[in-house]
């Protein structure tokens, strides 16, 4: 490689918008890969470093939805070459050797890794990880579409697997945005009768399409109600940052049902007591997952042909993909330009 510079896009000042800069090619060391980042989706993540949370260091690059190729390998790096097709999440390395380490939780590791946050992320035209952090793509994506399913796809398809529910039972997915319609299609391709909630009527025809089987508008009243009446949920998976919302939700569960939540307004959830102990109703919350975790997304979603819907913005304009998250049709994914 010839060149020593990249354009990258940072977070310098806690609470301001990120700003352009060239930065140096970082270069891989013992046990590390260099990875050119051929797409990286926007994600409400990237507000901790934006903020300076977590006592993250800025300037920082951020970015954890990322999706390129093997461009160099250090010493010591066994399980990668040059030219694979990779993806790199949230969780961006472990210690290995804590104790939830050594049980398999690697995701909890008490020293874990959060790209974008403890080390440079993907809005950048190169990034250097860990070779534990990455996660092989299938032929069958583009980086595109792989890009999203390193955050958004991994915490719903993670979340839902885990949730207990099986094939027949009946799912409800609180939220139809970057992370609520994928996970209507992985709630639909593991076999789960699949209920879509969201504000409004104007998502109830895409969410059809993306697989839902019933569709409740939380307009309407008491969104936990109407999914009672429609027979209960054994799961409901909320996707979206609203403490009441989730809490109205529960009445919605069947007898032993659960709700998962993986999005948070940091606000306490107010729920009667009674509707947990009268029915065994269970609340927990998942938490994104490893680059195994993160493979297996990607194989499922090869394989079930599900994909997310992107719009694409050019790296520099990642200010304005941010700001305009909300807005998306579901998930902005950022496209450097490699010189």
């Amino acid at each position: 490689m010839t060149r020593s510079t990249m354009h990258a896009m940072q977070a310098v000042k806690a609470g301001a918008e990120f700003v352009s800069a060239e930065i140096p090619i970082p270069e891989p060391g013992t046990g590390q890969v260099r990875v050119k980042v051929h797409a990286c989706g926007v994600c409400g993540g990237e507000n901790m470093a934006r903020l300076g949370l977590f006592g993250v260091a800025l300037p920082r690059v951020p970015g954890h939805e990322i999706a390129g190729e093997v461009d160099a390998v250090g010493s010591g790096v066994t399980a990668w070459q040059v030219g694979d097709r990779v993806g790199i999440g949230w969780h961006g390395g472990s210690c290995g050797v804590c104790a939830h380490c050594r049980g398999g939780d690697f995701a909890n590791c008490v020293d874990r890794k959060i790209v974008g946050l403890s080390y440079d992320g993907g809005y950048a035209e190169y990034t250097l990880v860990p070779q534990d952090a990455l996660a092989r793509i299938p032929a069958a994506l583009t980086f595109e579409e792989a890009a999203p399913l390193m955050c958004a796809g991994i915490t719903t398809f993670n979340a839902l697997r885990h949730s207990g529910a099986q094939p027949g039972d009946t799912v409800a997915i609180h939220g139809v945005g970057g992370l609520g319609h994928l996970a209507i299609q992985f709630a639909d391709k593991m076999g789960f009768r699949t209920i879509a909630i969201n504000r409004g009527r104007t998502k109830e025809n895409v969410a059809r399409e993306l697989g839902a089987d019933d569709y409740i508008d939380s307009e309407n009243g008491s969104a936990g109600a109407t999914l009672a009446r429609l027979g209960g949920a054994a799961v409901a998976l909320s996707t979206v940052g609203s403490s009441p919302a989730q809490a109205d939700l529960v009445q919605g569960l069947s007898p032993n049902g659960r709700l998962v939540v993986i999005a948070a307004d940091h606000q306490s959830l107010d729920i009667n007591p009674e509707l947990l102990l009268f029915g065994r109703r269970s609340v927990n919350g998942w938490y994104s997952g490893h680059a195994k975790d993160s493979e297996d997304t990607l194989a499922f979603a090869a394989l079930k042909n599900i994909r997310p819907l992107v719009q694409t913005y050019a790296l520099k304009d990642a200010e304005a993909a941010f700001q305009g998250m909300s807005q998306a049709r579901f998930r902005s994914v950022l496209l450097p330009e490699h010189r």
